[in-house]
């Protein structure tokens, strides 16, 4: 018995090829629905990484509020609006190794210069410890009682930001107090203060000395950058 192929009709041909094209679409279909799904999945993931470190960004702004608090002496009272915070002390360019902080250093008011109705006083940094540092900026400053009370406002920054001081052991630096005497400007004078509290620029760790009394008048309560030496 011999097999003989026949070959196929017309109609027999176009189903065929009908069936065909059907299941390469199909597979197509398929594929395609796999790489979307892939796409969707990738495009996600930033999003969920984002989130995560949503946390990060919080514990650090509570770590940095923590430093923040006073070091030594006097601590200001709770809501007292006079005080100033860390970030109110002018960051450092320095590295956290070359830097001048708190720990390493002393502090105390110099001779008050007074002349043509205004009031300067040396704020005096002194490095204590045994190594060199440098600071560079504004310290923040504010006045208070010895209940820990702010006194007016924190002093505002007077003049240009000004370089980096490099202090051996021994050395010092110095920034400017500036108010006016009583009687110079029609806005009453604030109370007497008994400590100045203070921020070293680019410090989270505060500092304090005697205030000597020192009385703000006329609104005007500024400091300038820190720079080399004491005034003679």
């Amino acid at each position: 018995m011999s097999l003989t192929s026949k070959p196929l009709g017309r109609g027999r041909r176009v189903a065929a090829g009908s069936l065909i094209a059907a299941t390469a679409l199909t597979l197509s279909a398929c594929q395609n629905g796999t790489d979307s799904s892939s796409h969707s999945s990738s495009a996600a993931a930033p999003a969920t990484s984002t989130a995560s470190s949503a946390p990060t960004s919080g514990n650090s702004a509570q770590s940095s509020g923590n430093s923040a608090r006073p070091s030594n002496g006097a601590r200001p009272s709770g809501g007292s609006k006079g005080v100033p915070n860390a970030s109110q002390a002018d960051p450092s360019a320095m590295t956290e190794s070359d830097r001048c902080t708190a720990a390493n250093m002393s502090l105390h008011l110099g001779r008050t210069d007074v002349g043509a109705g205004n009031i300067r006083v040396p704020l005096v940094f002194t490095n204590k410890g045994k190594q060199a540092c440098s600071l560079r900026g504004f310290p923040g400053v504010s006045l208070i009682q010895r209940d820990g009370s702010g006194i007016g406002e924190p002093a505002s920054r007077e003049g240009g930001a000004g370089g980096a001081v490099q202090l051996q052991p021994g050395q010092s630096a110095h920034a400017v107090l500036h108010t006016v005497n009583e009687g110079v400007s029609d806005i009453p004078c604030w109370k007497n203060s008994q400590i100045v509290f203070v921020y070293p620029p680019g410090s989270k760790e505060s500092m304090t000395t005697h205030s000597g009394g020192l009385r703000v008048c006329g609104g005007t309560f500024t400091v300038t950058t820190v720079a080399a030496g004491v005034p003679s």
